[in-house]
Parts: C-alpha cells; sequence; structure tokens
C-alpha cells in the first residue's frame, strides 16, 4: 500500500512538472494531432494528378481516344507537346510520363501488325513512376482491345477473379498511415518523455534530493512510468477519436479498449526503454543522439513500413527480440477489423479477439 501510494504521489510530480515543461507539452501534443494529420494525407501510395505530356505522330482516331483515356484524379489532362519539347520537359520535371504515339499507328493496329508505344518514365519521382506505369499499360491495353473489337462484345474470360479487400476496401493510404502514425508516435514520445523526464530531474538537481527521502528507487521509477504512460494513452484516444477518426474519417470498427489495453501494455517497455537511456545519457544532446540509433532504426524495422518477410532471414530474427516487431503489425487487423471477418471475405462463427478500430469491405 505504501509502494503504491508513494508511487502516486511521485507521478503527481511528473504530471506537474510536465506542465511547467511548455516545450515538451507542446511537441507531444502537435505530435499526436497535427503530425498525425500531415503524415496521413501528405504521404500517398496512389496514382494522384501524374503528370503527363502525349506526341501525337499519328494525329488519328485511335489516337485521340488514347489520349481521353487519362483522366482525373489519377492523371492531370494531358498536354499535346512535340518531339524536340520531350527532354526539356523532363528534365525541367514539368512531365512524369511522357507518351510517343508514333505516325501510322492507326493504320498498323488495324492491319493486324505490332506497332510500339514508347513511354519515357521520370524515375526521379519514384512512387508515382512505379505505380503509373503500370497503370498506363492497363489503360492502353483496355483502349486497344475496345478499339479492335468495334463494339463487338469482349468473350467471357474462362477464369472468374472475384477480388475482395481486408480492412481497407477503398485502398485508400490514410487509412494504413494514420493508424500506424499513431503507433509510431506512442513508441518514439513514451521514450523520449521518460528520458527526458529523468534528465531534466539531473539537470535540476532533483533527483538527488528524491534519493535521499524515504522513496525506493522502484517507487521513483514506477511513477515516471505510470505518469509518462497516462499521458501518451491518454493523448492516443484523442489521436483515435479527434484525428483518426473525426479528422481523416477513418471507421473505427471493434473494440477500442482492447487496442488501447495492448497500447497500455506496450507502454510500459517504451517508458522503461526511456528511462533506461536517460539514465545512460548525461544530456539531452546525448538522449537525442542515442534515441537516433537505438529507437528510429527499431522502429523502422518493426514492420510498420514495410514487411518483416522483406527483410533478411538474420534480421528477423534479431527483431523478434524487441516488441515494435510484435505491436506494429497488429493495429493493422486491430484497427481495421470489424468483429466477425475473416481474411477470405466470409463471416466466422465467432467475434475475433484482435478486432479493435475500421470497417471491411463485404
Amino acid at each position: 500500500m505504501r509502494f503504491l501510494r508513494n508511487s502516486l504521489v511521485l507521478a503527481r510530480k511528473e504530471w506537474i512538472s510536465l506542465l511547467r515543461d511548455v516545450f515538451m507539452l507542446g511537441f507531444v501534443i502537435y505530435s499526436f494531432t497535427f503530425a498525425i494529420h500531415s503524415h496521413a494525407t501528405g504521404i500517398s501510395h496512389e496514382l494522384r494528378n501524374a503528370a503527363i505530356a502525349v506526341v501525337d505522330e499519328d494525329g488519328s482516331t485511335l489516337s485521340q481516344r488514347l489520349i481521353s483515356a487519362f483522366r482525373a484524379p489519377e492523371f492531370q489532362p494531358p498536354v499535346l507537346i512535340r518531339d524536340g519539347q520531350v527532354d526539356p520537359g523532363m528534365n525541367a520535371a514539368r512531365y512524369t510520363f511522357v507518351l510517343d504515339i508514333p505516325p501510322n499507328f492507326q493504320a498498323d493496329v488495324l492491319a493486324g501488325r505490332s506497332p510500339t508505344l514508347q513511354l519515357l518514365v521520370d524515375a526521379t519521382a519514384m512512387m508515382q513512376a512505379g505505380i503509373g506505369a503500370g497503370t498506363i499499360q492497363g489503360i492502353l491495353d483496355d483502349e486497344l482491345a475496345r478499339f479492335v473489337r468495334r463494339g463487338v462484345p469482349a468473350s467471357p474470360a474462362r477464369i472468374g477473379l472475384q477480388l475482395r479487400v481486408a480492412f481497407n476496401q477503398g485502398l485508400d493510404t490514410r487509412w494504413f498511415m494514420g493508424i500506424m502514425s499513431v503507433v509510431n508516435n506512442v513508441t518514439m514520445l513514451a521514450v523520449l518523455l521518460a528520458g527526458a523526464a529523468l534528465i531534466r530531474e539531473r539537470e535540476h538537481g532533483t533527483l538527488e534530493h528524491l534519493l535521499v527521502m524515504p522513496v525506493r528507487p522502484a517507487e521513483i521509477m514506477t511513477a515516471k512510468v505510470l505518469a509518462n504512460g497516462a499521458v501518451i494513452l491518454l493523448l492516443t484516444m484523442v489521436a483515435l477519436f479527434v484525428v483518426v477518426r473525426g479528422v481523416l474519417d477513418v471507421p473505427l470498427a471493434g473494440s477500442v479498449p482492447l487496442f488501447l489495453a495492448g497500447t497500455a501494455l506496450y507502454l510500459f517497455f517504451a517508458t522503461a526503454l526511456g528511462i533506461f537511456l536517460g539514465t545512460v545519457a548525461q544530456s539531452m544532446p546525448q538522449m537525442g543522439l542515442l534515441f537516433i540509433l537505438i529507437v528510429l532504426p527499431m522502429n523502422l524495422l518493426s514492420g510498420g513500413n514495410t514487411p518483416l518477410e522483406s527483410e533478411p532471414k538474420w534480421l528477423q530474427m534479431v527483431m523478434q527480440l524487441s516488441p515494435p516487431p510484435i505491436t506494429s503489425p497488429s493495429p493493422r487487423p486491430s484497427c481495421s477489423a470489424a468483429p466477425g471477418w475473416t481474411s477470405s471475405g466470409r463471416a466466422s462463427p465467432r467475434p475475433s479477439a484482435s478486432a479493435p478500430c475500421s470497417s471491411p469491405s463485404a
């Protein structure tokens, strides 16, 4: 009982200290509000407003159909340019894609020959270049097939592919990036808050005062874990309900308390790591360097940005020793799957235990 009472009194001291640190308080609030919104909306894995130009050397009906097939929101209105404008436009980054339609293209298609279209891609825009090339290939294939058939219905496919998308039926990047930004910020801010609290007390000389008081070191560390963990957990709730669901319009389907309970359990690791780094570091600059060397690689390799399966085997085994690879993939089904949903798209006989927060496609 005494242990709990002393820990709660010391935790109250930690909250007062954080409220007086205006910069740190503002940084934490920003990280769980504006930073999550900017991260979710600023990075897109879909093709949007790609700049495309066309060199039409054929001037036929078919070439006009191909040009008109590039529509918003994937592409900006195609710009017709001459052959001599291709290199200056690509070098100035005005166009990500340039499609060259050769002379007599329609005549060659109607004659049964196999003419070649040239697509130039600016690979400095890596995300759009990779996705856009495949999208343009599909658009051109569809238009050419419709033109060759000339209104004749296409023969039915021998194999029907039924596509069902689980968890994120619109394939909206904001749904994934918003949730993963919350999880990544939980790790980073919990480590920073706990470590900064310890370093701040050492710099102000209050840590020595605590050590000579009738409290045990375990009570001091427990108070820091509880106080900083409670702040992060509260801001996680605000981020989920206000930013993710309210502003980003990501539906939360499932047990949000289950997700928060898992976050609270994970916070014991994150805040304990922050206290360890704060013990090793002698100042905040040293704490920042240790954070860059330890926490950032741990977050990047946790499976939240790229699948663990794409990493080398030895690195996968090393990362299994750290909690982030276990917690980072869990919000995707936890915050995206409704109870009763299975990966096959059929209703499961009983609710899933790991289903707290966005609705799937039916």
